[in-house]
């Protein structure tokens, strides 16, 4: 491939990644219960991929067998969506995005038991390691403090998106990527419904242009690009470019909403990204044996 070709791919993936990394800042912004924030996303970006899908001309059509793994993933999309909103109400983007980006590592600790694959002592190691990143973001764990809330959830966000990813991989070979994410889309759509009704709205017009660009430019562009940038990468180096989602992040947090990370902050973040890249590193040595 041409030096300048692997450029545009490099430059085109990191904007995919720039774009969903938009989701700390505007989640913290938006001042609507976090159901109905999470509720409309859904919604309008669904709109958005449903006609994507359409000029691509892509099939809908999903084997009854599947109905049942593809509901669930949505479910586990949009529990990981709430937990991750709620993180970042609790406490900054920095906090919030950080303790989601625990989820690569959990990941490979549920993969052994969901797919039935070997599991590494490594992983163990680099578990550890996240761990001591946790216990430096935390200033004095205690659940009546709102940061350490927030670190329960954001943990808890990776677990749903560890499984919901997990699930998604088993059908990602039968399904085009977009599909899948319009179903879980329309899921989450229709599970939260009933908090337009039941939660407070009356600030809602002081946020469409917020949630467009939640729906819009975080979701349906930054989450598609981001799976057709596999088209030239590797999900390996894919997955170590999006490491850079919480750098993305919080430079966004601090632009927009003034929030500046504390020093324990960033130390506890580097070794969580740290293993993340190490993770990264090891799935891609390994898979080129």
């Amino acid at each position: 491939m041409p030096t300048n070709k692997r450029l545009q791919h490099l430059l085109e993936l990191n904007f995919a990644v720039l774009f969903i990394s938009t989701s700390g800042a505007l989640g913290k912004y938006i001042d609507l219960p976090v159901p109905v924030t999470i509720g409309l996303r859904a919604v309008i970006a669904g709109i958005f991929i449903f006609l994507f899908c359409k000029w691509k001309g892509f099939s809908f059509e999903i084997h009854k067998g599947d109905v049942r793994t593809i509901f669930l993933s949505g479910l586990l999309m949009g529990l990981h969506w709430i937990t991750y909103f709620y993180a970042l109400k609790l406490s900054n983007v920095a906090i919030g995005m950080i303790s989601l980006f625990t989820y690569p590592v959990i990941t490979t600790f549920l993969e052994p038991l969901v797919l039935k694959t070997k599991f590494q002592v490594i992983h163990l190691l680099l578990g550890i390691l996240v761990i001591i990143g946790i216990l430096l973001i935390i200033p004095s764990f205690s659940l009546e403090h709102d940061y350490s809330k927030a670190i329960v959830l954001g943990v808890l966000s990776a677990i749903f998106y560890s499984f919901r990813n997990l699930m998604t991989k088993t059908k990602v070979i039968q399904y085009q990527g977009s599909v899948l994410m319009f179903y879980q889309l329309l899921v989450i759509s229709i599970v939260l419904a009933p908090s337009y009704f039941l939660m407070d709205m009356s600030n809602i017009s002081t946020h469409v242009s917020e949630i467009m660009l939640l729906a819009l430019l975080t979701t349906a562009i930054g989450h598609t690009w981001f799976i057709y940038s596999f088209k030239n990468f590797s999900v390996t180096a894919a997955s170590i470019i999006s490491s850079l989602q919480p750098v993305y992040g919080i430079i966004i947090g601090m632009l927009f909403l003034k929030e500046y990370p504390e020093f324990t902050t960033i130390i506890g973040g580097l070794l969580i990204l740290t293993s993340v890249v190490m993770e990264s590193l090891i799935t891609y040595y390994k898979r080129s044996e």
